[in-house]
């Protein structure tokens, strides 16, 4: 025996097609037939459904923009992460940029350091600065490769740096004219008397042997002598600076402290100077003393 619930259920089943299609198709006539009754309903229906659907769409635009904050920010990172690296190769560019036009500076000024005298000359970099109390020398990327030889003169764009006493194959070192060892000839250039450019470590050399001390002034140019025949005369060397305690001193035309680049100047004069001396020969000449003081005590 079938149950009465089965069978309403079946009866629902055979009846609610047929019934929702003839709704369709009512709904559909009277649509057609009036439109403006429908329209009013379908406003009504969306004035009720309004508040529901606002509340239901907050969250979601809220998550929208928060995703899109979190976009943006991820972004302005990013953003941020390559302008630093653009700003620091930029940074090392200007850093190179810099560095080229102040040695591109110092070479055009070394144009005007080669006078008409020289034999040959050669442009070297400062590769070292002993910078001492007690010695001052600067060494150089050039040597006999590059035709360098003991004795010639370095100079720079305003005047005379020192000569070359120590010449290696790819290297050489520069005796500054405020190295203590130092003794280049001078002369004043205003009144010709003649001197000794001598250095002592300090910052001015000082002149000796002045010929006319009295008639020195300060602002007097001082240039090469060319007698001893290790430099050519005429080579500006610097100015008086000062006359205190009767010891004129000199302030160089060159900032020796700040040397980048010089000009190896070869005036064919180098060859008048001795050869350095050998170590076995200054440990002889030391022997020799030392028997000549025995044989004097005895």
């Amino acid at each position: 025996m079938i149950r009465p619930s089965v069978q309403v259920r079946a009866t629902l089943q055979r009846t609610t097609p047929p019934l929702l299609i003839l709704l369709s198709v009512a709904i559909i006539i009277l649509g057609k037939a009036d439109q403006t009754m429908f329209e009013s309903l379908r406003t009504a229906v969306a004035d009720r459904a309004a508040p529901l659907l606002d509340i239901l769409s907050r969250p979601l635009s809220a998550a929208s923009s928060a995703v899109d904050h979190a976009r943006g920010l991820v972004e302005i990172y990013q953003d941020n992460q390559r302008l630093t690296e653009e700003n620091t190769r930029l940074l090392q560019w200007q850093q190179i940029a810099l560095k080229l036009s102040s040695d591109n500076q110092q070479l055009r000024g070394l144009l005007k350091a080669i006078p008409e005298s020289a034999v040959s000359y050669e442009t070297a970099r400062v590769i070292a600065n002993s910078g001492g109390r007690y010695v001052r020398t600067v060494m150089i990327n050039a040597g006999t490769d590059q035709g360098l030889a003991r004795g010639q003169a370095a100079v720079a764009s305003e005047g005379l740096i020192g000569r070359l006493t120590e010449v290696g194959s790819r290297a050489a070192r520069v005796l500054l004219i405020t190295d203590l060892n130092s003794r280049i000839p001078v002369v004043v250039e205003r009144t010709h008397a003649n001197a000794v450019l001598a250095g002592d470590n300090s910052e001015r050399p000082r002149l000796l042997y002045l010929s006319d001390s009295a008639a020195l002034q300060v602002g007097d140019r001082i240039v090469t002598s060319g007698e001893g025949g290790v430099f050519p005369p005429g080579l500006a060397v610097g100015v008086v600076a000062s006359l205190a305690n009767g010891i004129p001193q000199v302030e160089p035309f060159v900032e020796l402290s700040q040397l980048g680049y010089v000009v190896v100047v070869d005036y064919g004069l180098s060859a008048a100077l001795p050869p350095p001396a050998s170590p076995m020969a200054t440990r002889a000449s030391a022997k020799a003393k030392g028997s000549d003081s025995s044989a004097v005590v005895r």
